[in-house]
């Protein structure tokens, strides 16, 4: 018998949102023209509108704002000339097609955001980056450097502010992987999760 506490977890994806070799999972949603390219995408996140990424693995979790950029776009500033005319030349000539080993490049350099992460509106991750656990990117950063777990970071480049939560609640958090709990445990704990100061929570649902 269906329990009708729950929705369908099938993907949300807005008609005007594209995606070209992406693996979403259950309750996924992406937002009004959201473009993803080869982007994995965890359970319960979302895009909001005007989002863009590419060459990403996203966690569970995690809220990505509006108009944020995962995996900025690269250009070959070694080369003669930095335009898209050296590595795309097929989109003004015939015969000459997409330079595949500057593409390599680019997608050797994927993005790698954890679970409970959540990026601020207009935010911009640099190639190559990674953003840690319960992390948060303020509105309109630019990550050029590796995320710690549980930390706030803004500015451009963007830099640490402060933790979420003190060093060995942070660890216990991530050693509880409630991301990982089924619909049924989640349903369970979220009124914990609303009403619970944090160590309390952590007391009641690490013996859960």
């Amino acid at each position: 018998m269906a329990d009708d506490r729950f929705l369908s977890d099938e993907p949300r994806i807005h008609p005007t949102a594209e995606l070209k070799g992406c693996r979403l999972g259950r309750f996924v949603i992406v937002g009004e023209r959201t473009i993803l390219r080869d982007v994995t995408v965890g359970d319960y996140s979302y895009f909001e509108r005007h989002g863009e990424a590419i060459y990403a693995d996203i966690g569970k979790f995690c809220s990505i704002a509006a108009n944020c950029r995962i995996n900025a776009l690269e250009h070959p500033l070694e080369r003669p000339t930095q335009h898209k005319i050296c590595y795309r030349p097929n989109e003004y000539f015939r015969y000459l097609g997409v330079d595949q080993e500057f593409r390599a490049r680019r997608a050797g350099k994927r993005v790698r955001i954890g679970h409970d992460v959540w990026i601020g509106h207009g935010a911009v991750l640099m190639p190559g980056v990674s953003i840690g656990n319960g992390a948060a990117v303020g509105a309109s950063a630019v990550v050029t450097r590796d995320v710690a777990p549980y930390t706030i970071v803004a500015g451009a480049p963007a830099r640490p502010l402060r933790h979420r939560f003190d060093e060995a609640t942070a660890t216990r958090l991530e050693r509880l992987c409630w991301w990982d709990w089924p619909r049924e445990k989640l349903f369970e704990a979220l009124p914990d999760m609303q009403r619970l100061e944090i160590g309390a929570f952590l007391d009641k649902w690490e013996t859960a």
